[in-house]
């Protein structure tokens, strides 16, 4: 499995960019993957996206960084180096769908599996199996990432959002969740809660 995450200049993917892309392998997870990007020509960027990512105008246009499709090749080229390519995330979807975009503007070959596996829901599924009550306001899930970097007993991801440590975060709430045991050697000191 692999967990993804990607920053970009706003949610739709059609019209707004990939900024940054960070993966880790669950199983392998030494092997990670981070890339920053500059925008494709005539993308929109939508100011409340720079922010959640720490990111500014003039960063995103950078030309010293690699265009867009030149960062999902090389992303590509990562997962064609690893076991399994089932991607998961907090909302992969959502990264899937700006990979799809991405590879369909610059031409390259998008062979993801249209499966993946969310947070959100291993979450929800952890929950009711060991019969806790999700949370909901408005009739809908009230689980966010902070919600389950808590209840999987570590601390927020750093904000701003950076890729790669949302990535790092994610892979280590799927470990828990999944397994019951920590991943990462910088989570080690806090307690998986249910154990």
């Amino acid at each position: 499995m692999i967990v993804v995450d990607i920053e970009t200049t706003g949610t739709n993917p059609q019209k707004h960019s990939i900024v940054s892309i960070g993966a880790i392998d669950l199983e392998a997870p030494s092997e990670r993957f981070y890339i920053e990007c500059h925008f494709w020509d005539g993308a929109h960027i939508d100011p409340s996206a720079l922010i959640v990512n720490d990111a500014d105008e003039a960063s995103v246009r950078d030309k010293n960084k690699p265009e867009e499709g030149e960062a999902v090749r090389r992303f590509f080229e990562w997962l064609d180096e690893r076991g399994n390519v089932l991607l998961a995330g907090q909302n992969p979807l959502f990264d899937i769908g700006f990979l799809q975009a991405a590879a369909a503007r610059h031409h390259i070959d998008f062979q993801l599996a249209h499966r993946s596996i969310d947070l959100h829901t291993v979450a929800f599924f952890h929950m009711i199996k060991n019969r806790i009550e999700p949370p909901f306001r408005n009739k809908k899930s009230d689980i966010n990432s902070d919600y389950i970097m808590a209840y999987a007993g570590i601390p927020t991801e750093p904000k701003p959002h950076n890729a790669l440590n949302g990535a790092i975060w994610e892979a280590e709430a799927f470990s828990r969740l999944l397994y019951d045991k920590n991943l990462l050697e910088q989570f080690y000191e806090f307690l998986i809660p249910w154990r």
